[in-house]
């Protein structure tokens, strides 16, 4: 996070008042699509418990890092991209904590204030962390850009490693069904993400940016929340997400950077 924050400026957030509706847009779809995507999927595939919490965890989570990575490559609106990962991801101790608690089992035994004070330490605070460096020495952080993304891999790699290992039985016994379930997820949130953007009128890059923004989570937050409020069990939904939406990502931009000249 504190690395996201470094590849942030103030100007990233200008796109709000140039287009607050097509951020507006996006932004609504992350936090209404993808959580309830994520209920109704664990739902159709039969998951409960901690499975189900985990799928919910991923949903109700803010934007994924590469997101951005994923939109450039794609020929996306890039900086629409930023703007919507920056947003959700400020607005992520407000709704994360509530959307979890409204679509998890009401008997949860965690409060909005636990999960809230979390993702302050978790997100937000890094990521204020990073701007502000990035305000203060950007001439030493321009240095640092390239090689960020290989950091932020490298500590999901070791995340995803640490999830599956701690599951080594549950992978073993339902990590089929699950990895179904992720995959599902995914591929609704880009489909959908897509759709609601066309129906609203951006234009193709703005669709490619907000289907990307809705379909890829923050998934190292989600298991970041499951390790320390749940039980191991309920970090693997977001192991699994991470290691797919990467691959899906990937190929969809490679499959929209070949289209780019039609519709």
């Amino acid at each position: 996070m504190f690395g996201m924050g470094l590849t942030l400026r103030g100007s990233d957030f200008a796109l709000v008042a140039k287009r607050p509706w097509a951020v507006l847009v996006g932004v609504v779809a992350q936090f209404v699509i993808m959580p309830l995507l994520a209920w109704a999927v664990g739902g159709l595939y039969g998951l409960t418990g901690m499975a189900l919490l985990g799928m919910i965890l991923v949903g109700s989570a803010p934007g994924g890092t590469a997101s951005n990575v994923i939109v450039y490559l794609g020929k996306g609106d890039t900086a629409l991209s930023v703007t919507m990962t920056a947003i959700s991801t400020l607005l992520a101790p407000f709704l994360t904590p509530l959307l979890i608690l409204w679509l998890a089992d009401e008997t949860l035994d965690v409060g909005f204030m636990d999960l809230f004070g979390s993702i302050l330490q978790v997100v937000l605070i890094p990521v204020l962390a990073g701007i502000v460096v990035r305000a203060i020495a950007g001439k030493f952080v321009e240095k640092l850009l390239p090689y960020l993304p290989l950091v932020s891999v490298g500590g999901i790699v070791l995340v995803v490693l640490g999830v599956v290992a701690a599951n080594a039985q549950t992978v073993l016994s339902t990590g089929l069904l699950l990895a179904l379930a992720v995959i599902t997820h995914n591929l609704l949130g880009l489909l959908l993400g897509y759709g609601t953007a066309k129906a609203v009128g951006l234009d193709r890059a703005g669709r490619r940016a907000v289907s990307v923004e809705v379909g890829m989570q923050n998934s190292g937050l989600a298991a970041s929340l499951a390790a320390t409020h749940f039980t191991p069990a309920a970090a693997l939904p977001a192991a699994l997400f991470s290691v797919w939406h990467n691959l899906s990502g990937a190929g969809l931009a490679t499959w929209w950077a070949r289209r780019s000249g039609t519709r």
